[in-house]
């Protein structure tokens, strides 16, 4: 076990998080978000992107489950819930929610979203990182990429979802914050509370699509 994975098992909101039985401390993230946003509310049908290893699955089990008494009213309601979580390592799995191994930027992923919803999504929800190199300049670069290939499954979003998505401070931020604009009417970021301290991350929470013609966006180059 590495220096900072000791040292991260001795701290306060990892052993907080196993108290509660929790996964991961990424979980307080998550619940930081929520109060801020509200993002969960009247959430069903909720897609996690890199799900490992499962903390942000159990909080929107939670909320969801909750949301099934809590909503029970003439507006929008569902008398159950889908959650689906995806991520290229395995994930352990968790009771009444669906966990795909695999990459969740292909086609074939695509082809079972629509397979296992079978309906537009309430909210999409990716704590998806690469693996940094150490060189934050072409770490920002490569996080970056990232979010444009995932931000094209907001195609499955409802008008009204939301769309929360972790990228990096840094040089390409600004850009990716802007397509952001340019696609849904309401964007905001945010740093949570429990994050790590000195930290680059940031995450962007958007929510009422815009109508455009394709979600797949190029890298813009200036």
């Amino acid at each position: 076990m590495s220096k900072e994975s000791e040292e991260h098992r001795r701290g306060p909101q990892y052993k907080q998080a196993k108290r509660q039985g929790y996964r991961a401390r990424s979980a307080f993230k998550l619940f930081d978000i929520q109060k801020k946003f509200n993002i969960f509310k009247r959430a069903y049908y909720i897609l996690d992107i890199g799900s490992t290893p499962g903390s942000w699955l159990q909080v929107a089990k939670k909320f969801a489950m909750e949301n099934l008494n809590k909503y029970n009213d003439k507006y929008y309601h569902r008398n159950h819930f889908k959650i689906m979580g995806v991520d290229i390592k395995k994930v352990s799995p968790i009771e009444g929610i669906q966990i795909v191994q695999a990459d969740a930027t292909t086609p074939e992923f695509q082809n079972k979203i629509k397979e296992f919803f079978q309906d537009k999504l309430d909210l999409i929800l990716s704590d998806a990182s690469i693996a940094k190199s150490g060189n934050k300049f072409s770490d920002n670069i490569r996080q970056t990429n990232l979010c444009f290939d995932i931000l094209t499954l907001a195609k499955f979003l409802k008008y009204k979802g939301i769309f929360v998505i972790k990228t990096f401070q840094g040089q390409d931020f600004e850009k990716f914050f802007k397509v952001m604009k340019n696609r849904f009417l309401y964007v905001h970021s945010y740093k949570p509370k429990a994050s790590k301290k000195g930290t680059n991350e940031m995450y962007i929470i958007a929510e009422k699509k815009k109508k455009i013609t394709s979600w797949t966006q190029e890298f813009p180059q200036n």
